[in-house]
């Protein structure tokens, strides 16, 4: 079922430039018990998305009001909020003046085995790397083409998620996912100013981190550096944290850091639905 500004519908204008150029940003946010979790964060960053886009935000009420009318009576399943610049002429000059346009569609929660959360997943080095673009960094817009050729890059059932570098070869995200890995007991991920996306899941990990006062840096992490690893996991707002079983061909232990933090964020996930 969708939601297209508002109204029950299944059909986008060919003319809307979400469609023409991927001009827009999006959410994916899951749904327990009737409720979107995180969804005052995942509108936040929908609307810094907008802003950075020159989009105008839609009104956060409305948004939050579909959302809540979609989600109602359903048990588990994945919302997707896309928000476009709407419909304007052939060429890149924007319209004037903007009407954006929401859509807000509900799909079945992916399922995934168990294991994954409790025995971790196997990955792999992307080839295709993240091009340096400061101003798009950390926001979800929807142009996803390196996510969508990195993914084309295996059909290995026994390979869940891959690692994507940048050009100079740092180690920045998963096609679908943030990275942490933990040495000697501190917690690194990858700083995200260049290029990536700053998931909501993973800005949850940091606030426990720093609450639980554990050693944390955001840094340029290199092929080597992540390969000594003694934990590395990846998250999202979907598979919450997967710890990272095997790299390549390195094996990887799931520890007390990586355990803890999934406890840590499996008490706010599930304190959310009440």
């Amino acid at each position: 079922m969708s939601l297209i500004n508002g109204n029950i519908n299944e059909s986008i204008d060919i003319l809307d430039r979400g469609f023409q150029y991927g001009d827009g940003v999006f959410e994916t946010i899951e749904v327990l018990n009737g409720k979107p979790l995180f969804l005052d964060r995942h509108l936040s960053r929908l609307e810094k998305g907008c802003k950075n886009l020159l989009i105008p935000a839609p009104d956060v009420v409305k948004l939050t009001d579909e959302a809540l009318q979609l989600s109602a009576d359903v048990s588990h399943a994945v919302l997707k909020l896309i928000v476009t610049r709407g419909t304007g002429g052939r060429g890149y000059r924007q319209p004037s003046p903007i009407t954006p346009t929401r859509v807000l569609t509900l799909f079945p929660f992916p399922d995934f085995p168990e294991y994954f959360s409790t025995q971790g997943i196997s990955t792999r080095f992307c080839h295709h790397r993240l091009a340096s673009n400061p101003p798009l960094a950390k926001i979800k817009h929807l142009n996803r083409l390196d996510q969508i050729i990195a993914r084309a890059e295996w059909q290995d059932e026994s390979i869940q998620e891959g690692i994507m570098l940048d050009y100079q070869g740092q180690v920045i995200e998963g096609t679908m996912s943030n990275l942490f890995m933990v040495k000697d007991s501190v917690i690194y991920t990858p700083i995200l100013s260049d290029c990536g996306v700053a998931g909501i899941v993973r800005e949850i990990i940091i606030e426990i981190i720093k609450q639980q006062m554990l050693q944390f840096y955001e840094q340029k992490i290199g092929i080597a550096t992540l390969l000594t690893a003694d934990e590395i996991f990846v998250t999202n707002s979907i598979i919450g944290i997967w710890p990272v079983k095997q790299l390549q061909e390195f094996e990887y232990g799931i520890g007390a850091m990586t355990r803890n933090l999934q406890e840590k964020y499996q008490a706010i996930r599930l304190d959310r639905k009440k």
